[in-house]
């Protein structure tokens, strides 16, 4: 049965600002598009400019791991930073730097130019992807909404991860490796006036001095932990220094951040959130599904191009559907949420997703294209679905004035996330494709050991055997890689199962509480900070000031055990799916006089559901 609701909202131009908020949802995507494109296009590009620049291989692995190692370092940083001095000009910044490194890095003629190029892509895009989210968070205070706009740009992070092999092969093909990068310039020169014109600015909390220290130890925490979980995903033992180090010191900094922000009175980030079972849980599925999603993907690659024989472009047109199928879950990801509440969608998520894994079980040493197609539109459905909503019930755990960096630890877990698929199911693979070559006929115990190292090193120990023993190594390479492709699949479909029972922590139901600290300080064009047009001393703060102003109604508060949801709220699903409803028999002044404080409300990370 159907039934609407309708409560007085405050009006929209406290939150959308000069600019329709659909608007700057677009822009935000824009730039969202090119930073998760960026992560992945040069990885096509790395034969041609290796044929061109003559790098060491040490300095090849800096030029692949430079971006990610420095963005995921720095979010922390930033994001924390843009709820100090602003999120918008951190967020314009990191425009500006990521089109100057975009130059930079095209038209690089020396490795070490490279490799600091996209040292300072890695900063720009700190800035742009926990400053993107927690904009959107600002923009979008009605959780039915924001979760629409969470879902576009969960969808759009997808499409740009995704696309970015697919368009890397297209440019190098027809032009050169440098035009991967040239492709950010327009892009960038276009969304910095648009942002700076349409973005509204908004700061969180803002009392008491930014700790520097601390940013700084977050800083070089993170950056040891990814840096010794890719080591680990190049192949390094995890006991050797190069891997071990980092991660001990990366972890021992990380601990000593915490301490430290639980003694200041004024912290970078409210440890206090890691406290609520909803925001843990989410960051846990994020770490999860990335872990998938990446070390899965890469894999996969690996298989369409080496045991399949596709070329590049070919492989990304493959994985196409994956895309498609993400941006159809990002789509319909706020209807599904508010109808089924977060902790059916992420689990039935990871559940649809382990169904995916096990179905491409069945791949094998020859083709079959219908087979990788369904599998692949259930994994991008399954794994977007995931996504989309354990970003929304992190985001929406936090308060407004702390969404930097609840959006930066949520970009820190899908890069750690990333880093960890790459080690954990890379490692799996290895040691399940290692064996099958121990003894093949013919073949020296030497090149035997090397072939083990990778099915590409294998394939060109083959070429060198040549005759029949050659023929017998190559056969038996492809025979062992997907033997162990079986395998890293069926311990990936159990880690997507762990990832279900992990969502049971989630909150049953889509709450819709009213933020206990206030409205964060917004800035807009032709706006006072306050949202109220006219001159500053003009403006009316508060409900009483908006009664007063004859602007709107009291906005209608939560209840204990009972979420406040401004807005009209229509339901057509189960009640027990959206807890956003006026109780019965209470007038809405009666409501109106609760206090809006955690206290007032069910806790919303408390994992338990609204009555």
């Amino acid at each position: 049965m159907s039934r609407t609701i309708t409560a007085q909202g405050p009006p929209r131009a406290a939150v959308g600002g000069g600019a329709n908020r659909w608007v700057v949802l677009l822009v935000l995507c824009v730039s969202l598009l090119l930073v998760a494109l960026d992560a992945t296009i040069l990885h096509v590009a790395v034969p041609s400019l290796t044929e061109d620049l003559r790098p060491s291989s040490t300095a090849l692995l800096w030029i692949v791991d430079a971006y990610p190692l420095i963005c995921a370092s720095l979010l922390i940083l930033f994001g924390t930073l843009g709820d100090r001095v602003g999120r918008r000009r951190v967020l314009l910044l990191g425009y500006a730097l990521f089109g100057i490194a975009s130059a930079v890095a095209a038209l690089a003629t020396e490795p070490s130019v490279l490799i600091a190029a996209r040292a300072l892509l890695g900063v720009g895009g700190a800035m742009i992807m926990p400053a993107t989210l927690s904009i959107l968070r600002a923009v979008f205070p009605d959780r039915r909404e924001r979760a629409t706009a969470i879902g576009v740009w969960t969808a759009v992070a997808a499409v740009g991860a995704a696309t970015g092999p697919v368009l890397g092969g297209f440019l190098v093909e027809h032009y050169w490796w440098g035009s991967v990068f040239l492709i950010n310039i327009p892009l960038m020169a276009l969304i910095l006036p648009l942002g700076r014109r349409l973005l509204p600015e908004s700061r969180g909390a803002a009392d008491g001095p930014w700790d520097v220290l601390g940013a700084l130890m977050a800083a070089a925490g993170v950056l040891g932990c990814v840096l010794g979980v890719k080591r680990a995903g190049a192949g390094d033992p995890f006991l050797a220094l190069p891997t071990a180090g980092p991660l001990l010191l990366g972890a021992a900094l990380l601990v000593l951040f915490v301490r430290r922000q639980r003694r200041r009175p004024h912290p970078l980030i409210d440890t206090r959130l890691f406290s609520r079972p909803a925001f843990t849980t989410s960051v846990g599925c994020i770490v999860l599904a990335m872990l998938a999603l990446v070390g899965l993907e890469l894999i996969a690659v690996q298989y369409l191009q080496l045991v399949l024989g596709l070329t590049p472009l070919e492989t990304g047109l493959r994985l196409l559907p994956l895309t498609f199928a993400a941006m159809a879950a990002g789509a319909t990801g706020s209807y599904t949420l508010r109808r089924v509440g977060p902790r059916r969608m992420v689990g039935w998520g990871f559940v649809l997703t382990a169904a995916a894994v096990l179905l491409l079980t069945f791949m094998g040493q020859h083709d079959r294209p219908l087979l990788l197609t369904v599998g692949f539109v259930l994994l991008g459905f399954g794994l977007q679905t995931t996504l989309f909503s354990a970003y929304e019930s992190m985001l929406s755990e936090a308060p407004q004035r702390s969404a930097g960096g609840a959006a930066a630890i949520g970009e820190t877990s899908y890069q750690l996330g990333a880093g960890m698929g790459i080690a954990l199911l890379g490692s799996v693979m290895n040691a399940a494709y290692a064996p099958g070559l121990a003894a093949v006929p013919g073949v020296p115990a030497e090149a035997s050991a090397a072939a083990a190292n990778s099915l590409g090193e294998a394939y060109q120990v083959a070429d060198q055997l040549g005759g029949a023993a050659g023929g017998a190594l190559h056969q038996a390479a492809r025979h062992a890689f997907v033997d162990g492709l079986h395998v890293t699949l069926f311990v990936s479909a159990g880690l997507l199962l762990l990832g279900a029972v992990m969502a049971r922590r989630l909150p049953r139901v889509m709450e819709c509480p009213v933020d206990p600290e206030g409205p964060e300080e917004t800035a807009v064009p032709g706006l006072s900070k306050q949202g109220v047009a006219g001159p500053p001393e003009q403006a009316v703060t508060g409900l009483q000031g908006q009664a007063a102003q004859g602007l709107a109604e009291p906005v209608v508060q939560g209840l204990p055990g009972r979420a406040g949801c401004p807005g009209p709220v229509e339901s057509s699903g189960p009640p027990e799916a959206v807890a956003c409803a006026e109780p019965s028999g209470l007038s809405r002044s009666s409501v109106a006089r609760v206090p809006a404080t955690r206290e007032a409300i069910e806790p919303a990370g408390s994992g338990r559901p609204a009555h």
